[in-house]
C-alpha cells in the first residue's frame, strides 16, 4: 500500500505537522522536499510550482496550507521560509499550458523546481495524486498534502506568493483585466473583461471562455 492510500481514510489534522517527514527521516531520507503548485484553475497567467526542503531544527512553526492563510500571513511566512530553507520554483506560461495541457505543465513545473533546488533531494513529497515522471522512484504523491505536511505546506506558500506577485506585476501591463485583484481566476469581472477586450498574451486559449470566443470567430 502506498503512503497516499494509507492516509485516505484518516481524518485530516486541523493543521499540517511534521509526522510524515519524521517517519521518512527515520527511514534514512534526510533531504526531503515538499512540492506543490499554484495556478491550475485560472484563466490567465502561469502555473507555478515550488520545492522546499525544511531544516528539521529550524523552520517557521506557524506554517499552514496557503489556502488557509491571509495574503499578509503568506508574505511573512514566505520570507521566513526563504531564510531557513532550501527553496526553488518554476513558472510555466500560458503558451506552454495551451501546448501540453495544464496537468502536464503543472507536473513539469514540479520536476523543474525540484531540479533547481540548491541541494539534491533524497525524497520528494508531492501534493496531489500524481508523481511527475522525473520524480518516480524518489517521490510520493500525497492527497491534500498541503493540509497534512509542513514541508508541502511551505511549498504551497512559496508557489502561491510567487505566482500572486507575478499577476500583480502583470496588472501594470494589462490593467483592463484586473489581474491584481483576482490573480487570473475566473471572477465575473475577469470574464466580463475577456468578453469586452478579448484575450491577452497571458490568457490560456485552451480555457473557457476564451476558447469559445476564438472558436466562434
Amino acid at each position: 500500500m502506498s503512503l497516499t492510500d494509507s492516509f485516505k481514510s484518516f481524518t485530516l489534522p486541523e493543521c499540517p505537522d511534521f509526522s510524515i517527514e519524521e517517519r521518512l527521516i527515520n527511514e534514512g531520507k534526510c533531504a526531503i522536499a515538499g512540492v506543490d503548485e499554484a495556478g491550475r484553475g485560472p484563466l490567465a497567467g502561469p502555473v507555478t510550482a515550488a520545492a522546499v526542503i525544511l531544516d528539521p531544527d529550524n523552520f517557521p512553526k506557524d506554517l499552514n496550507d496557503s489556502k488557509k492563510l491571509t495574503e499578509k500571513r503568506r508574505e511573512l511566512l514566505f520570507d521566513k521560509i526563504l531564510k531557513t530553507s532550501h527553496v526553488a520554483w518554476c513558472s510555466l506560461n500560458a503558451e506552454t499550458i495551451d501546448t501540453i495541457n495544464i496537468r502536464e505543465a503543472a507536473l513539469r513545473a514540479m520536476e523543474i523546481s525540484v531540479a533547481r533546488l540548491p541541494i539534491k533531494a533524497d525524497f520528494a513529497m508531492i501534493d496531489g495524486r500524481d508523481v511527475p515522471k522525473q520524480l518516480i522512484g524518489m517521490g510520493e504523491a500525497f492527497v491534500k498534502g498541503d493540509a497534512r505536511s509542513l514541508t508541502i505546506a511551505a511549498a504551497s506558500i512559496i508557489a502561491k506568493v510567487v505566482r500572486d506577485r507575478m499577476m500583480i506585476e502583470s496588472d501594470k501591463h494589462f490593467p483592463q483585466y484586473g489581474f491584481a485583484g483576482h490573480k487570473g481566476y475566473g471572477s465575473k469581472k475577469h470574464r466580463d473583461a475577456i468578453f469586452e477586450f478579448g484575450g491577452s498574451p497571458l490568457h490560456r486559449k485552451s480555457f473557457s471562455p476564451l476558447k469559445q470566443i476564438l472558436e466562434n470567430k
